[in-house]
């Protein structure tokens, strides 16, 4: 009945065939939740209809498991867009980039761009379409040929680009959303006087103006103390962003929220000019003593990016070599296997690193990238460390290709095992790293696991991804260990347990742990300002449920 109640007002489309519920009962997290539907909103008045709808119902009834998850591309690794009520997909009709112009700086002058975008836009297609006006927007994770701008958004993305750049909340200029009184609003930055103004509106927006400005006030320096200190964080609601006594932003609070607060309907990103030129400085380190050390000698040189994957990631590129010459569009499959003989040579004589490391410098000419990457070599020389520096764009991205495409060759290629995300976002302060690394090994070095290693050590970023039989219920028993053990070691190190991937149904249960109670209770207190009938997405962020997650894990 719900159903068919739906399909009276909706413009979209509603499915519950099987095969359609199958696919939207899994993203690529190691969890399967099946839905009641899948709703493909086609506008606006769509998705205010829909939260008018399940408001009234959830008023009626409150027990009633009756809900709204946002979902764009699918690509999420904690199980966000999972939900056993009405998953909405938004890349089939919400799917238009709007426009894309140019911003003009103080003096009058063009500085930066700007784009209008849908959140069912592929960032694939956002980049093309972003470039061919000599812009991009720089916060794409590694499946940036998967991933929509809204799912970037609603997890606060960020991946090789964010040393250099900063994360998805840096270049959100507004949203237009949809609140749970079914009306949509747009957020943006707003001066004291036009706060002021806001909270004195008597609807419900102005309701949620006021409580919130009364919430991060009262709580002022408790807020600014809970931020992470680290450069990437997705754990939480970014509260200590919003109000700075000066600014008051909700778009930094929304972003990141993984659609538990309101509707994304619109999003007007901030774009930059991308460097003309790159050169690629290749680490390979035989052990980890030293890793700390060649790091932040590295940074030094200030590298656009700063990348790095495992000897695991190097040995699963060479194995699936041909699959990686597929995805890098070989034409001459020859000449292009011929680069890696390199890797080859290395694994038949046992002498394959224990880590690679990625460092791009960038700049408006090949003299000024050349000496950035060339003084960064000359100082790790020093070191005794072996290096290269990439000799064309086709071996740069080669080495690109393996830092993106290994979790996807695991995904497609291991049998009777699955990949499975549970520790993979971690982030300690890179200069912590001497200490933090022996420690996280031993804690790994526990269990008889498979794993790969990678992520952004500039921002000293790693995902672990291990191997795991998820039927064997042993496998519960290693997630609930492992992620304790983990996230406690991080917890330690003033990490954060999330650096991108955001929260979802794997990390939720463990904010409290990472935050205090205090602060927790201030994201409760969050959610039910906005969403006070919990419509959007729960059992994410807050109220969550491990057993419940655990119950759920994938069963084939």
């Amino acid at each position: 009945m719900i159903i068919e109640a739906i399909k009276k007002f909706l413009h979209g489309d509603v499915l519950t065939d099987e095969t359609t519920l199958q696919k939207y009962s899994h993203d690529t997290s190691l969890f399967e939740i099946k839905p009641e539907a899948v709703v493909f909103p086609k506008d606006s008045s769509d998705i205010k209809g829909l939260v008018r709808f399940v408001r009234e119902r959830r008023a009626i009834d409150s027990s009633e498991k009756i809900y709204l998850t946002p979902r764009s591309a699918g690509s999420d690794m904690t199980g966000g867009p999972l939900g056993e009520s009405l998953v909405l997909d938004f890349t089939k009709y919400f799917n238009h980039i709007l426009e894309i112009g140019d911003l003009l700086n103080s003096s009058g002058g063009e500085s930066e761009g700007y784009a209008l975008v849908e959140p069912g836009v592929f960032y694939r297609d956002f980049d093309r379409a972003t470039r061919e006006k000599d812009y991009f927007m720089p916060s794409y994770p590694a499946s940036r040929e998967l991933c929509a701008v809204g799912g970037m958004t609603a997890n606060d993305a960020g991946g090789e680009k964010t040393l250099a750049y900063g994360k998805t909340h840096d270049y959100v200029m507004q949203l237009k959303v949809v609140l749970s009184d079914g009306e949509e609003c747009v957020l943006k930055p707003l001066t004291k006087k036009e706060l002021e103004e806001k909270m004195q509106s008597r609807n419900f927006e102005g309701e949620t103006y006021r409580k919130m400005y009364d919430l991060l006030e009262r709580n002022y320096d408790t807020v600014k103390a809970a931020k992470p200190r680290v450069s990437k964080n997705s754990a939480g609601y970014n509260l200590w962003d919003v109000w700075d006594r000066q600014t008051f932003d909700l778009t930094k609070l929304f972003v990141g929220s993984q659609g538990t607060l309101g509707i994304i309907t619109e999003i007007k990103f901030r774009l930059v000019r991308p460097k003309k030129h790159s050169a690629l400085l290749i680490i390979f380190l035989k052990d980890m003593a030293s890793l700390a050390k060649v790091v932040l000698k590295v940074l030094t040189h200030k590298p656009e990016s700063f990348e790095s994957y495992d000897d695991h990631t190097l040995k699963i590129a060479v194995r699936y070599f041909t699959d990686m010459l597929k995805i890098m569009g070989a034409r001459n499959v020859f000449s292009l296997a011929l680069q890696f003989l390199p890797e080859f040579f290395m694994m038949l004589s046992g002498g394959v690193p224990k880590l690679i490391l990625e460092a791009e410098f960038t700049g408006d000419s090949e003299e000024e990238i050349y000496k950035k990457a060339r003084a960064a070599e000359k100082d790790l020389y020093k070191s005794g460390v072996k290096t290269r520096i990439a000799k064309d764009d086709r071996e740069e991205q080669k080495y690109w290709t393996i830092r993106r495409e290994s979790f996807n060759l695991l995904r497609h290629h291991v049998h009777g095992k699955q990949t499975a995300p549970f520790i993979d976002d971690i982030v300690v302060r890179p200069e912590l790293l001497p200490e933090f690394l022996p420690k996280l090994n031993a804690i790994m070095n526990q269990y008889d696991l498979t794993y790969t290693i990678a992520g952004h050590i500039g921002n000293g970023n790693f995902h672990i991804i291990p191997l795991m039989n998820l039927k064997d219920q042993q496998s519960k028993k290693i997630i609930l260990e492992l992620s304790e053990k983990v996230y406690q070691l991080v917890i330690e190190f003033q990490g954060s347990i999330d650096g991108e991937h955001n929260d979802g149904l794997i990390r939720s249960p463990y904010l409290e742990k990472m935050f205090g109670k205090e602060v927790y209770k201030l994201f409760e207190e969050t959610k039910q300002i906005f969403d006070p009938l919990n419509i959007f997405n729960p059992g994410k962020k807050v109220h969550s449920d491990l057993a419940y997650a655990l119950a759920h894990l994938k069963r084939e």
